[in-house]
């Protein structure tokens, strides 16, 4: 059954953003009495297409959710380049992550043009919308950007950088050591690393130095790697 994120829900009525109708009636091409899937306020419900000409959606019932018992992921990620951006926004998404931070690493060949940053915002958040509703969640990941570091000072949780030179910090065992956090922060750093300045600077903000092996992955590589892990080590 195809999930919709719902723009506002009155009554029993559902409503659907206009590109959510487009969908349900160029592309799925439904028809009246169909039932999809809607998310609003993170509550999942089963709604009935009444009147597909003038999209009339109706809930005909409330799903019960099973929490996940994973902590939500914060990924810190350098500005990249629109294909990899993409990939890691979905592959994310589907992964679990809550929240996904770009910010001003100083290796990042990548500079965004701050004229420019809702257009880029908006689409952004229209991947990880997509992908929420293909793996089947019912919140979205949030997407913004930072332009300093300043910004997880007030963040709380288990905060974690990933960085090519430690060596024998590894990741499973931090993990294992700190498995009471609700909440992880996670530092990825450009094609070139966080750089020892950058590093030193969130060690004093509380970020841990963690290996994720020997093998240097590309930057798109490593969230799929460190979500599946996080994943994998909180299945009960």
């Amino acid at each position: 059954m195809q999930r919709y994120f719902a723009t506002d829900k009155i009554n029993n009525k559902i409503i659907l953003s206009n590109d959510d109708y487009h969908h349900i009636k160029k592309v799925m091409r439904m028809n009246n009495d169909d039932k999809i899937e809607v998310v609003y306020d993170n509550n999942l419900y089963i709604a009935n297409i009444s009147d597909i000409e003038n999209m009339d959606i109706e809930v005909i019932e409330s799903v019960e959710q099973i929490d996940d018992k994973y902590p939500k992921i914060c990924l810190i990620i350098p500005a990249l380049k629109e294909q990899k951006l993409d990939l890691i926004l979905q592959k994310s998404t589907e992964l679990g992550v809550s929240e996904i931070v770009i910010a001003p690493f100083s290796r990042s060949m990548v500079k965004y043009d701050g004229r420019k940053e809702k257009v880029k915002l908006d689409r952004w958040q229209k991947i990880c919308k997509e992908a929420s509703e293909q793996s089947k969640r019912v919140d979205i990941p949030l997407v913004r950007i930072e332009n300093n570091f300043d910004f997880t000072e007030s963040m709380n949780g288990l905060k974690l950088i990933c960085s090519t030179v430690e060596k024998d910090n590894y990741i499973k065992k931090i993990l294992k050591k700190n498995n009471g956090y609700d909440k992880l922060i996670v530092a990825i750093g450009p094609e070139g690393g966080i750089s020892p300045e950058e590093e030193d600077k969130l060690e004093k903000k509380g970020f841990i130095k963690t290996s994720l092996g020997s093998q240097i992955m590309r930057v798109e590589t490593v969230p799929i790697f460190l979500t599946s892990i996080i994943r994998y080590e909180y299945t009960e």
